[in-house]
This record gives C-alpha cells, structure tokens and sequence, in this order.
C-alpha cells in the first residue's frame, strides 16, 4: 500500500533553513509567492515528461533506479508508467484509481477511502498551486536562484505516520515541478525528476483509461 500511496503523491504534478535545503533561503513574502505560484499553475493545462525514480533504502548501500513516463491532465488526469527496470502503471482519473503490476489489475475509488482522499488532494493541489489551503499539511517555501522549494509537513496523523516532509522543487520560470523528494518515517527517501517536459501539449483522454 505505502508504494501506491507514493506513486500517487508524486503524480503531482508543492523555519530556518535545515541542512537537507542548503543552498535554499526562507522566500521573505510568502503572499506574494502564493499568488504567483497559483496564477502560473492555473496556466497550466497538461504536462508530459520523463522520470527517474532514486529510491534510498536504509537497509542497501545501492539506490534503486527506476525509470518511466507521466503524462497530466486538468482537472485531475494522471497517468504514470513504470518502463524499467519493471512494468507499472498507475492511472488517477478523479477519484477512480487503476494499477497494474506486471499481470495484476486493481481499481479503487478514492472516495471510498480517507487516506487516498488526503493523498489524491495533494496531488491536485500541487498541480492547482492550491496547496497552501490543504489543512493536512504545514507548508514552507523557499528559493535559490533557480527554484523554489516547497516543503509539506503532515499534520494529519495517518499521513504523519507515512512521511517526515515531501519537498517540491519547481522552476522559477514557470513554477513547473522538477524534483519531488519523499522523505518517509522509516528512515527511507524518494527522489523522482521530471525532466523533457512538454508544457500544454496536447493529450489524449484516452491515455487516462484502460
């Protein structure tokens, strides 16, 4: 289930400063950031990029590398698909969830359950440039020359029990998403990056079915 509940948190397409954001300082006008980060998502229609998943296990030495294909599309379309090093396919489409792994299908409604209900939220929100109304998640932001860096902290227990903090990097240019870190409670970190993205290219409704 935590593998699910991941691949559907990095579909998404959102203090001082701690040592895992070096090179990040505290963005001083967080209204000001809010209201550009939601305007510049708003323009945001559809999404197709290539990923590279690093997943840190405390128990290996070697991180495993996994890489694939995400396509977004508004309001809440998403489809994500493992190519190596194995077969997966996860497609969000509203509430109604679609895995496959290798020869297994699974449907799920969101709806039907509190935590998937929490877990698809944050993805549209990151998307929307909503997440700062999200109640489930403390949020901070802050910049380098580059980026922004969004850091969401759980609130909610069931998610606290799930993630220390999920860390959204985007691109200043037009706040699209380049790296998501997942930093788990067990110890273990996920690192995904978008990158050959295609920004409101035109995409299939098809590509959200099965």
């Amino acid at each position: 289930m935590n593998k699910l509940f991941l691949t559907v948190v990095f579909a998404c397409a959102c203090c001082a400063v701690q040592a895992q954001h070096a090179g990040y300082n505290a963005v001083k006008d967080i209204d000001v950031f809010k209201s550009r980060f939601a305007a510049a998502s708003q323009k945001i229609n559809s999404i197709k990029a290539d990923f590279t998943q690093e997943k840190n296990l405390s128990m290996l030495s070697d991180k495993i590398i996994s890489k694939g294909k995400f396509w977004f599309k508004k309001e809440s379309k998403v489809r994500m698909e493992y190519t190596q090093p194995f077969q997966y396919l996860m497609i969000l489409n509203n509430n109604n969830i679609y895995i496959k792994d290798g020869q297994k299908e699974n449907k799920i409604s969101a709806g039907s359950n509190k935590l998937f209900q929490q877990v698809n939220r944050v993805v549209v929100d990151c998307v929307r440039g909503t997440a700062f109304s999200n109640a489930d998640f403390k949020v901070n932001v802050f910049e380098s020359k580059a980026a922004y860096l969004i850091e969401l902290t759980p609130v909610a227990k069931n998610l606290q029990q799930l993630f220390k903090h999920i860390d959204i990097i985007t691109d200043k240019t037009d706040y699209s998403v380049n790296t998501i870190v997942m930093n788990e409670t067990s110890g273990d970190n996920t690192t995904m990056h978008f990158i050959n993205k295609e920004i409101n290219t035109s995409l299939p409704d098809a590509l959200f079915t099965h």
